[in-house]
């Protein structure tokens, strides 16, 4: 299973909404396997069986920051080495900035 999690830090409040995408590279480019919108604690989980390999995340942070966002669109790729384990990625979001983790 893949995970995440937004939290918007200027205010310390989830990011409710938000319109996220999940896609895997299967050697021929990137394939999305699950979308979603984020839950009212700015979650979300992917039900999916992760093959090893290449990831990414794709958020639609202008749904959340409005359409004059300076990060309109962020993508977080990341590596699923081990399927049988979970994977949760975290976005800590401001209008001016972002970073990202890997979560238990």
């Amino acid at each position: 299973m893949i995970s995440t999690h937004i939290l918007d830090t200027a205010g310390g409040d989830p990011a409710r909404g938000v319109p996220v995408r999940l896609e895997h590279h299967d050697g021929a480019g990137w394939q999305p396997v699950g979308e979603g919108r984020t839950d009212d604690d700015g979650r979300l989980r992917f039900p999916v069986e992760a093959p090893s390999g290449g990831y990414r995340l794709v958020f639609d942070t202008a749904a959340h920051l409005g359409a004059d966002a300076f990060f309109p669109e962020i993508t977080v790729a990341f590596a699923v080495a081990d399927p049988s384990r979970g994977y949760h990625v975290p976005l800590l979001l401001s209008r001016y900035g972002y970073t990202t983790y890997r979560g238990s």
